[in-house]
């Protein structure tokens, strides 16, 4: 047990350039919290034992004075609450930021918390490596004033298992990732104005539940992952001709469950989907809304169970760009298609017959990006219209509904 010792440290505020908080943290016993008045702090601060450093109000500032990371722990049982953290370097080949939790000698940090912070000017944000079973939450996040690709991530995990990451907002950031990183569960989080507001690579047994992510250039990716749910989270306005709602590549065993995807260029994305092979993905009871692509299949992709969605106002219901179209092989049942034209005729609440998907000029577009500059015009819509009503080339059969919803209600 660590004896608990309450050290309160005052500060003048034009005494910036005095490092008292670290000579704090130094001279405190393990285990100690240390409760900071209103004032600035210097920054550049290292922590290597348990400790809580706690803002006891409003105005609580570690400034780091655009250098380098401005707090770095490498001690388990370190918590961090109520703190504006500002002016990080801007190094990214050393990670400056405002947080780094990392290993230490000790091995891999566990049982922390950063809560209540709020990060500005900061290239990274919160940067965690080898940390489990920690909290963070309710973190305010927001990366430099570079362009898109030059920010640092808001949030990382990297090797790190079985955290809780839930209420966070992550604006004008780059990226959230969670990287080599099993056991997560990130929930309630919210990301704007960001690049991927939500990217997993080799990452399993997470669960991603009611987050919002809008105005981003894709909302959640997942890579070379397996064994995790999303669910009950929205996806709006995913930015660029290539916008995203939830992708899958490479990704095995996922359940994807009442997430709604609103007003991006694509809803869902599989690519290569699942992977392993004897493997599932099921996509269920989403409302894939108004989107330019609802289902875009990349590379070979079959497997995947597609039942009990609503997909209504999209441009196009389903895209292959794959010249080996066996999107057939998925399982596609009991959704709602609005482009449904058949009848009930016995008020099962199901279509008397099967809603089949085929591709007719738009296959002009999908293999020739020249043509796509066109992709919505008037043009392409005669097109279409005309290839449907009187073929001038076979169309290609992609998907059926054998059991079409008539309503929306699930």
């Amino acid at each position: 047990m660590f004896k608990i010792l309450l050290i309160v440290v005052t500060v003048i505020t034009s005494c910036l350039n005095a490092n008292v908080l670290q000579d704090a943290i130094d001279g405190a016993p393990a285990g100690s919290i240390l409760k900071l008045p209103a004032g600035v702090y210097k920054g550049d601060i290292h922590i290597n034992k348990p400790l809580s450093i706690i803002g006891q109000a409003k105005g609580v500032i570690i400034d780091g004075e655009n250098k380098g990371i401005v707090i770095k722990v490498q001690s388990s049982y370190v918590t961090l609450k109520n703190l504006t953290i500002i002016n990080s370097g801007s190094r990214h080949e050393n990670l400056d930021g405002a947080i780094s939790m990392a290993k230490s000698k000790m091995g891999k940090i566990k049982q922390c918390e950063v809560s209540n912070c709020i990060i500005k000017n900061c290239l990274f944000g919160i940067d965690l490596q080898m940390v489990d079973d920690s909290l963070i939450s309710n973190n305010k996040i927001t990366s430099k004033k570079l362009p898109l690709g030059l920010r640092g991530d808001g949030l990382r995990l990297w090797y790190s298992n079985n955290n809780v990451v839930k209420g966070n907002s992550l604006i004008k950031s780059r990226d959230m990732v969670v990287w080599y990183s099993h056991g997560n569960k990130i929930e309630n989080n919210f990301g704007k104005y960001n690049r991927y507001s939500l990217h997993f690579m080799y990452a399993g047994k997470n669960i991603i539940k009611n987050n919002r992510y809008e105005n981003n250039s894709v909302g959640i990716f997942f890579m070379y992952s397996q064994d995790s749910i999303a669910i009950g989270n929205i996806v709006k306005s995913s930015l660029g001709a290539t916008g995203m709602g939830i992708g899958l590549k490479d990704s095995s065993n996922f359940t994807l469950k009442d997430n709604t995807v609103i007003y991006c260029a694509q809803g869902f994305y599989i690519d290569r989907s699942p992977f392993e092979p004897g493997t599932h993905n099921i996509i269920e009871g989403n409302k894939i809304l108004y989107n330019a692509e609802a289902i875009h299949f990349h590379s070979l992709s079959i497997n995947n169970i597609i039942k009990d969605n609503i997909i209504q106002g999209n441009i196009e219901d389903i895209v292959n760009d794959s010249k080996r179209d066996r999107t057939q092989e998925n399982v596609i049942v009991g959704n709602y298609w609005d482009n449904y034209t058949g009848f009930d005729n016995n008020n099962d609440g199901v279509g008397d017959t099967p809603h089949k998907v085929y591709r007719y000029a738009d296959q002009l577009w999908i293999y020739n990006n020249n043509v796509k500059f066109f992709y919505g015009s008037p043009v392409i819509s005669l097109l279409n219209f005309l290839a449907k009503l009187a073929p001038f080339s076979k169309p290609l059969f992609l998907m059926e509904d054998k059991k079409p919803k008539m309503q929306k209600a699930i």
